[in-house]
């Protein structure tokens, strides 16, 4: 009497493409080994799942099958054993249940007798020998992978802002890709600023084009890509690090880590945040309340007479409530002070450039400094190292210290370049801007709202505290501070005198509205 045979033939979408296994040739072949045993072929399964696990839809509507017809299947045939599965222990339970059907597994090409007990090592094999096959394949390609983005190739899609592309010898790599990556250096250089909070950055670049979403822009700010690195994930023994890119940098790695300490927090009062404002009130957003520091908001009343009055006022209970005009009017009598003498503008930029000068060689920020700092976690690292070898510290308390002192570090030495180039384009760029600017007032008198929230949150880098007769902060704009500073020394001086000059310098500093205390 002839068996009873339904047909599986399994491929993959993968295994399709890499290795080039065709249903139809699976069929085929079986098809033809019926009928040379003369077996009658009651349906064909196609499957184009995974056989990691025996949860595919195919092959559980082939057990159903078999549970309602059973007794009338004598066969399951497949080609080979990893066309039924490639997990030994799921392999053996699901031979069991077709056992139950009266059922008999068996790979025509290579053929068991499962009866036989010495043929079960031959079938362990059979089902790990592919599963060992395609571990040994992801080894490789995770290594290669690994090896690659060590020598600096970004080894996936091209990120936001590049594009991916080959040589003529068909090496692949990623450039910047316009205008997307002119969209995202502004980005980054509105972020490091401090002006805006970085979801506001985020709208902006929406408006000007650059379709992301918002979580998917935080991390472009934090992508380390867009400075010319590629991370390296931690991997066994091997700490996490940044490898040097082979690819363009869309900026420099300074400005990144300066996004970074913006976004952890740490730069946060470089700027108040921009709201939304009416056109008489330019200073909704930047003005403090007097009494209990909260955040001045500003809106309009309608009059008797059907006229708008502009007012800043708290929401909190204090009862704080300012005229807009008053308060606009006060702010720009500070803006008139900071003003070029005429004729004077080679005078201001000696000050100026003395004062930095000054201030350079003894700064927090120096080139010395820098490099003290970037030793002093060197040493960090090399005293942990001596605490581990003596026991004292766990081998995670030691990569602990070593991550966060190497983080330091890269910081460090990003500013290096920055802080040296500094000193040489300070003299420069101070006569440009005093080739520019003769009046703030002026200036701020010509410019439109968004020009105008950009100069006084450029000009006074912490929020205003009000108080219905003056505008205060703790820090200003220093260039503005100074200018007021050396216009006020002047007076109706014109020639000066080498020690009235040197002790002029030694005024320049750090100073707000406040009245300035001389730098002893």
């Amino acid at each position: 009497m002839s068996s009873t045979a339904v047909l599986y033939v399994r491929v993959s979408t993968d295994e399709q493409a890499e290795k080039g296994f065709s249903q139809r040739n699976q069929e085929e072949v079986l098809r033809r080994y019926c009928e040379i045993k003369s077996i009658l072929i009651a349906q064909v399964y196609y499957e184009d799942h995974s056989a990691k696990t025996f949860n595919r839809p195919v092959w559980n509507k082939l057990l159903v099958d078999l549970r309602r017809s059973k007794g009338q299947t004598d066969l399951v045939l497949f080609t080979k054993w990893d066309r039924f599965s490639r997990n030994t222990g799921d392999a053996y339970h699901m031979i069991n249940m077709l056992r139950k059907f009266h059922a008999d597994p068996q790979a025509i090409e290579q053929p068991l007798d499962l009866a036989v007990p010495e043929n079960k090592m031959m079938l362990a094999f059979y089902l790990a020998a592919p599963e060992v096959e395609n571990d040994r394949r992801a080894i490789n390609v995770f290594e290669g992978m690994r090896r690659a983005r060590k020598e600096g190739r970004w080894m996936a899609s091209a990120p936001m802002g590049y594009i991916n592309l080959s040589t003529e010898t068909g090496n692949k790599y990623i450039a910047p890709k316009q205008p997307l990556a002119g969209l995202i250096q502004w980005a980054f250089q509105e972020a490091a600023s401090g002006k805006y909070a970085i979801d506001q950055v985020w709208k902006q670049a929406k408006e000007k084009g650059l379709k992301v979403g918002r979580n998917h822009f935080r991390n472009i700010m934090q992508n380390p890509v867009y400075c010319g690195k590629i991370v390296i994930n931690k991997h066994k023994d091997e700490e996490e690090y940044w490898a040097q890119g082979k690819h363009e940098p869309l900026i420099s790695d300074a400005l990144f880590f300066q996004v970074q300490e913006v976004m952890e927090g740490k730069k946060r009062d470089l700027g108040p945040t921009t709201v939304v404002s009416m056109d008489n009130l330019p200073l909704r957003g930047f003005l403090k309340c007097s009494k209990c520091n909260r955040m001045l908001t500003g809106s309009a009343s309608k009059g008797r007479m059907g006229t708008y009055y502009s007012y800043y006022h708290c929401s909190s209970s204090c009862g704080v409530r300012y005229k807009a005009v008053e308060a606009n009017k006060l702010f720009e009598e500070e803006l008139s002070k900071v003003t070029v003498r005429e004729g004077m503008a080679d005078f201001y930029i000696h000050s100026l450039h003395e004062a930095f000068k000054e201030r350079y060689d003894d700064g927090q920020e120096s080139q010395r400094s820098l490099l003290n700092k970037i030793k002093a976690q060197n040493t960090r690292i090399s005293e942990a190292r001596d605490l581990l070898m003596s026991g004292s510290f766990s081998g995670n308390d030691f990569h602990a210290v070593k991550l966060a002192c190497e983080k330091e570090i890269r910081l460090l030495e990003s500013k290096l370049p920055l802080v040296s180039m500094q000193a040489k384009k300070v003299e420069n760029n101070l006569t440009v801007l005093f080739s520019n600017l003769k009046s703030a007032l002026e200036t701020y008198r010509t410019q439109n709202m968004e020009g105008k929230r950009r100069l006084i949150s450029s000009m006074y880098p912490q929020n205003l505290v009000f108080d219905g007769s003056q505008h205060r902060t703790s820090r200003s704009n220093e260039i503005a501070s100074n200018i007021t500073l050396i216009t006020k020394k002047l007076k109706g001086k014109k020639k000066w005198s080498k020690s009235e000059f040197s002790d002029l310098t030694t005024w320049v500093g750090h100073d707000g509205l406040e009245p300035s205390t001389k730098r002893l």
